[in-house]
C-alpha cells in the first residue's frame, strides 16, 4: 500500500488540473483514472475566457496551441428574429482568443503537465470503494486495474473527479443541496471546416446550435432541443433528426453546416438536469461533474472544472500549511464555488428549458455574460494574490 497526501479519483479536466496544482506545490499526489491514457470523451470542447486565462497562467495554452488547436477570435449569435450579433474577442487579462481543443488533446496535456509536477498517474484504474480510519474519516482507496490487480493508496485527502456518476460522491453520500429540472437532449458531429475561425451560436424554434472550430481542421457542429421532442425525432432515424432540428435552431445553421463533410457519425447525449451537490467531508472533496453539473447548452463545463481545480487546490493547500482547519478550508471552497456558479446555473436552466423567444434568450444570455465576467474578475484576483505571494 501506498500513502499520499492527495488521491485525485478522475483524471479527465478537473481531476488532472487539482491534481497538476498540488503536485506543483510540493503534496505527493496520487491520479487514479479508469480510461486509457489519451482517450476521448464527449465534449463540445468550447474554453471561455476564464479557462483560457488558467491554462495560460498554468503554462498549458501553449502546448494547446503549438498542437494546432485554431484560435478564436469571434462569436456569431443567431436568432430567430433575423438578428445577428458579431462579438470580437477583445484582449484581457492577457487572453486575446478562445480555443476550443479536442479533449483527447486537453486532457492529456493536462496530465502530462501533472506528472512532470511530480503526480502518480494511474490509468485504467478503477476505484472499487473508499478506505476509512476507525473514526469512519475517508482515508484513500481501493481499486482494481484493467488486469485485475489490487491497488490500495492511503490519502490524508481523497478528491472526487470522477464525473456525474462519481463513485467517491456516491460512497460519501453526498447530498443533492440543488437540483436542476430542464435538460437539454444534444447531438453533435465532426465535420471537415478548415476555414471555421468563430464560435457560432444559433437560437431558434425550440432548439439551438453550435459550431465550434477545433483541431485538424474540423469543427464540432451541435444541435440541442429538449429530451421529450429529441426522442420524438430520433424515431426518424439520428441523421434525419440532427437535420430536422439544424432547421429548427435557424435557416442560417442549416445553411452553414450544408457541404461540410462529416468525418465521425452523429452522437449524441440523452440530457440530464444540472445539480449541485455537498462537496466537502471528513477527508474527502468533490470537483469538476462530481460535485456540480449545469447543461452543456452554454458550453461551459470545461472552464467550470478548471476554475473548481484551483478553487480547491487554493484551499486544501492553505489547509495543508495549516493556516486554516481543513473543514474550514473544504467549506469556503465549496461557498467560493457555489456563488460564482449561482448565476450561471440558473441562466443555463432557463436556457435549457427551450421555452423562450428571441428577445428572451438574448436577455438570458447577456445575463450569462455578466455572471462569466464576475468570474474572470475572481480568478484574476486569484492570479494576483499568487504574484503577491
Amino acid at each position: 500500500m501506498s500513502t499520499v497526501d492527495v488521491v485525485v479519483v478522475g483524471g479527465r479536466v478537473a481531476g488532472a488540473s487539482t491534481a497538476l496544482l498540488l503536485a506543483r506545490a510540493g503534496l505527493s499526489v496520487a491520479l487514479v483514472d479508469r480510461g486509457r491514457r489519451g482517450s476521448d470523451t464527449l465534449s463540445t470542447h468550447a474554453l471561455m475566457r476564464g479557462g483560457v486565462l488558467q491554462l495560460s497562467r498554468w503554462g498549458v495554452l501553449a502546448d494547446v496551441v503549438a498542437a494546432g488547436t485554431p484560435a478564436v477570435r469571434r462569436t456569431l449569435f443567431r436568432y430567430a428574429d433575423g438578428e445577428v450579433a458579431d462579438v470580437a474577442i477583445r484582449p484581457r487579462s492577457g487572453v486575446d482568443a478562445l480555443y476550443a481543443p479536442r479533449r483527447h488533446l486537453l486532457d492529456r496535456l493536462l496530465v502530462e503537465a501533472a506528472e512532470e509536477a511530480g503526480a502518480r498517474v494511474l490509468h485504467e484504474t478503477t476505484v472499487t470503494s473508499l478506505r476509512r480510519d476507525g473514526s469512519g474519516r475517508v482515508a484513500g482507496v481501493v481499486g482494481r486495474t484493467r488486469s485485475g490487480g489490487r491497488v490500495e493508496l492511503a490519502a490524508g485527502l481523497t478528491i472526487g473527479a470522477d464525473g456525474i456518476r462519481s463513485r467517491v460522491a456516491e460512497q460519501v453520500g453526498a447530498r443533492s443541496t440543488w437540483q436542476g429540472r430542464t435538460s437539454s437532449a444534444v447531438l453533435y458531429r465532426y465535420v471537415e471546416d478548415p476555414l471555421g475561425d468563430g464560435f457560432e451560436w444559433t437560437y431558434g424554434d425550440g432548439a439551438g446550435s453550435g459550431v465550434i472550430p477545433t483541431n485538424d481542421g474540423a469543427s464540432c457542429v451541435f444541435v440541442g432541443t429538449t429530451p421529450a421532442r429529441m426522442r420524438r425525432l430520433r424515431r426518424l432515424g439520428v441523421e434525419r433528426a440532427f437535420a430536422e432540428l439544424l432547421v429548427a435552431a435557424g435557416p442560417a445553421a442549416a445553411e452553414r453546416a450544408r457541404g461540410l463533410r462529416p468525418v465521425t457519425p452523429v452522437r449524441g447525449w440523452a440530457g440530464l438536469p444540472g445539480y449541485v451537490r455537498e462537496s466537502s467531508g471528513r477527508g474527502w472533496a468533490l470537483v469538476g461533474d462530481a460535485g456540480c453539473f449545469k447543461d452543456p447548452i452554454t458550453s461551459h463545463g470545461i472552464t467550470d472544472a478548471l476554475r473548481d481545480a484551483e478553487l480547491l487546490a487554493g484551499q486544501v493547500l492553505d489547509s495543508h500549511a495549516g493556516t486554516v482547519p481543513e473543514h474550514a478550508a473544504l467549506a469556503r471552497y465549496e461557498e467560493t464555488r457555489d456563488r460564482l456558479s449561482r448565476e450561471l446555473l440558473a441562466v443555463t436552466e432557463r436556457v435549457a428549458a427551450y421555452d423562450w423567444d428571441a428577445p428572451g434568450v438574448r436577455s438570458l444570455l447577456r445575463r450569462f455574460s455578466a455572471a462569466m465576467g464576475d468570474e474572470v474578475e475572481h480568478l484574476e484576483q486569484l492570479d494576483r494574490a499568487d504574484v503577491a505571494g
